[in-house]
């Protein structure tokens, strides 16, 4: 099964994180799309800066803090995913309770990790 991958927080430098996830999702060839805050492409995939409605996303995975997730809330809500993965230092119990009242479910945990791990 694809799990279509939203990489919210995405970035061009190939230090972050986020750009070390896109790439991975790519190669275990999962379809991935991706919000950031400077236009571009990593590992040939765009990243929008607007919050574009995105299909049949299966999981967000977020690597903004908690302060800046706050203007995402509603737009990840709205896509419906299956899932959303809190990278280390994204944890945020207030958007938790979100989530849980619109039945999202979530989980704290590394997505390169869950890759490397063939548990994603």
């Amino acid at each position: 099964m694809n799990k279509k991958t939203l990489v919210l927080g995405a970035s061009l430098n190939p230090r972050r994180y986020s750009n070390f996830v896109i790439q991975k999702l790519v190669n275990h060839k999962i379809e991935t799309v991706a919000v950031g805050l400077k236009e571009g492409e990593v590992a040939g995939v765009p990243i929008h800066t607007d919050m574009f409605l995105f299909k049949d996303v299966h999981t967000v995975t977020l690597y903004l803090n908690a302060k800046n997730q706050k203007e995402y809330y509603d737009y990840i809500v709205s896509l419906n995913p299956k899932r959303v993965i809190f990278n280390p230092g994204t944890e945020n119990p207030e958007f938790y309770r979100i989530l849980r009242e619109n039945n999202i479910p979530f989980e704290s945990a590394c997505s390169l990790v869950l890759l490397s791990t063939n548990q994603y």
